[in-house]
């Protein structure tokens, strides 16, 4: 037992898996979304693999598509509520006090999200782009977002989000016998992908701001 915790990479999707299951899928989705110190964790490539693997199947490991969804919707909406909530009590602390370079390129980006979309798009935008949806949440608390406005426009992203990805997944397992056994190529290009329509959005965006 203690090797194989000992053995976990907490950045493999697979190895989350196997390890805890659906709850894992809650813990990590809760702990990226809602705690600082999640930003690094693999919340797109799990939910991907997760719903590849309620299709596929892999060894022992066995998922149940509906609890996955359940899992993932219920970590992805309570970590960016409880994230929101820390913001607005203590955002200026963790602005200054953080030193991390992903952490403040990723607040600098939610900042950018915020002024050049407003809250509820960027609150929506920001579930799909790594780091960002982090440290989104507690950004809008410290910009005292309105708590009606946040959570309305949080669960619209974070079930978009999380719906999306798990059936990608899904769909893919199903319709392909065998993709499994090319799991990691599979998701690092559903990843990339799934980051095309932002950065075509964000070049849109661009071009209208600049003067004529």
């Amino acid at each position: 037992m203690t090797t194989e915790v000992l053995a976990l990479n907490p950045l493999s999707a697979t190895d989350l898996l196997t390890s805890f299951g659906t709850v894992g899928i809650l813990a990590v989705l809760f702990a990226e979304t809602g705690l600082l110190i999640g930003f690094f964790l693999p919340g797109d490539s799990l939910l991907f693999t997760a719903g590849l693997l309620c299709a596929t199947g892999s060894g022992h490991l066995h998922l149940s598509l509906p609890w996955v969804l359940v899992a993932a919707g219920g970590g992805a909406l309570l970590g960016a509520q409880v994230g929101f909530a820390i913001g607005r009590r203590a955002g200026n602390a963790l602005r200054s006090r953080t030193t991390r370079p992903r952490l403040l390129h990723g607040m600098r980006r939610a900042d950018e999200l915020f002024a050049r979309y407003g809250p509820a798009k960027a609150i929506v935008l920001a579930r799909f782009i790594p780091v960002v949806r982090t440290v989104l949440n507690p950004v809008a608390g410290a910009l005292h977002t309105s708590i009606r406005t946040f959570t309305l426009w949080q669960v619209v992203g974070g079930l978009g989000w999380t719906i999306a990805l798990v059936l990608a997944g899904y769909g893919l397992g199903a319709a392909v016998p065998g993709v499994d056994a090319y799991l990691l190529p599979v998701i690092a290009i559903i990843v990339i992908v799934s980051l095309i329509p932002i950065a075509l959005e964000l070049q849109r965006e661009r071009r209208r701001s600049r003067p004529r």
